[in-house]
């Protein structure tokens, strides 16, 4: 590890951490890692569907994290009409939808073929890839935890790849004013759009002075989008695998080698981020994500414009700049929130810098990052971080603990099987317009 440009026990105290901000850490996420195991071809059979009290316990927690709007609220109806409003850019002609399309898992690219979404003008593009917005509910708050056995503090939550907002209302804002997404010149230019709009009246109907004040408007907006997308609707948990755990369906033998793969420490180990518990009868125990940070060191993404310049480089949380959580400290630079993989086979890119455009090259990277590095990187290893930062580069944790010398933990074989487990992730029930 480099040298630590700040005392790790200076910032340990300085660090803000109540006994308040731990009883809302432990209300408002309670999934906790299950040991990972080895499933034998018994695995292939559906747990029993009534769960373990534990495995209740669990997922009720994981619910408590944002409690859903009901199936009927008016403000979530008006949220999906505000999401597919194709009014709401300049020119007109890009929605929400457009980015977060939902034949794509909520995520997409807008027609764009480089890796990130196209914006509203041509020539313009989002800095990263879209995010899918399903499961969003159950996004906890951005907070910073320091274990006393590790070296630097651990991140988890907020929205966006680098959790810089821990509010969805506020969230919103954000793509609708960025000139290289949906344009908008101002918040007063977003207001006179849903003045005029088609469900104005029913805006009117549901916040008194709507319409008084640009920022009364913008609240509303705000609102109407975060109760449609923490709806149930938007967490359907009707894939394959949530009819697995529930006890209605059973895997393929290679969807369950591919699963027993996922969970395997000393394989995949993609469950020590991606967390699953398949022993569950509760879909919920299972959200494929921790939302914590990790720095994998995706390779460059050549095809981005911005890229063209060499000392461009995107350093995910550390340009979250928050001096009380110390998130702009060296060792956060080129770590990004951990997705869920529900719906991942859908998408079109992957990582955030949409650097792989299939799901099987990134179980490959993921395999073969350090065995076969000259694969990844055409220069020289890390190539989408600064070399000052490369010591904070995860290589501790399978399966980036391997020597160039070493064979990869995984087979081509073992890569499709986990390729087929994470086809079982894709919901029946994505909602559209």
């Amino acid at each position: 590890m480099p040298n630590t440009i700040v005392s790790p026990s200076l910032i340990r105290a300085a660090l803000p951490f109540t006994w308040m901000a731990a009883l809302a850490g432990l209300i408002g996420f309670g999934l906790r890692r299950a040991d990972p195991v080895r499933r034998d071809s018994h695995a292939l059979t559906p747990p029993d569907s009534r769960g373990s009290a534990s495995a209740v316990s669990k997922a009720e927690s994981a619910s408590a994290a944002t409690p859903p709007p009901a199936q009927d609220d008016p403000r979530a109806r008006l949220g999906q009409a505000i999401f597919f409003d194709e009014r709401l850019s300049r020119p007109a002609g890009t929605s929400c939808a457009s980015c977060h399309d939902p034949r794509h898992g909520y995520a997409g690219n807008h027609g764009a073929t480089i890796g990130v979404a196209a914006g509203s003008r041509p020539g313009h593009f989002a800095r990263r890839n879209t995010p899918s917005v399903l499961y969003l509910r159950f996004v906890r708050r951005f907070q910073l935890e320091w274990d006393d056995e590790k070296e630097y503090p651990e991140a988890s939550g907020g929205f966006f790849w680098d959790g810089r907002e821990s509010s969805l209302s506020r969230l919103v804002r954000q793509p609708l004013l960025n000139p290289d997404e949906m344009n908008n010149p101002s918040e007063q230019a977003i207001a006179e759009k849903l003045r005029s709009s088609a469900y104005a009246d029913a805006l009117r109907l549901e916040f008194d002075g709507v319409f008084d004040t640009t920022e009364n408007t913008l609240e509303a907006l705000g609102l109407c989008l975060e109760a449609f997308l923490t709806s149930r609707k938007m967490s359907p948990f009707s894939s394959k695998f949530d009819d697995f755990v529930r006890g209605r369906a059973a895997l393929t033998a290679l969807e369950g080698e591919g699963l027993a793969l996922f969970e395997n420490p000393a394989k995949g180990a993609c469950s020590g981020c991606h967390r699953i518990d398949p022993h569950s009868a509760l879909p919920e125990a299972s959200l494929l994500s921790d939302f914590g940070y990790d720095t994998v060191a995706v390779p460059r993404n050549r095809e981005l414009p911005k890229n063209r310049a060499p000392a461009e480089f995107d350093l995910g949380l550390c340009e979250h700049k928050d001096p009380l959580r110390h998130t702009e400290d060296p060792w956060f630079c080129g770590a990004f929130r951990t997705p869920s993989l529900r719906n991942v086979a859908l998408r079109e890119r992957f990582m955030h810098n949409g650097a792989f455009d299939s799901l099987r090259r990134v179980v490959e990277f993921y395999a073969t990052r350090n065995t076969n590095p000259a694969r990844w990187y055409p220069s020289h290893p890390f190539d989408d971080l600064p070399e000052r930062y490369h010591g904070y580069v995860n290589r501790s944790t399978p399966p980036y603990d391997q020597a160039a010398d070493e064979p990869p933990r995984l087979s081509d074989h073992e890569i499709d099987a986990i390729v087929s487990f994470l086809g079982t992730l894709t919901d029946r029930d994505i909602p559209g317009e």
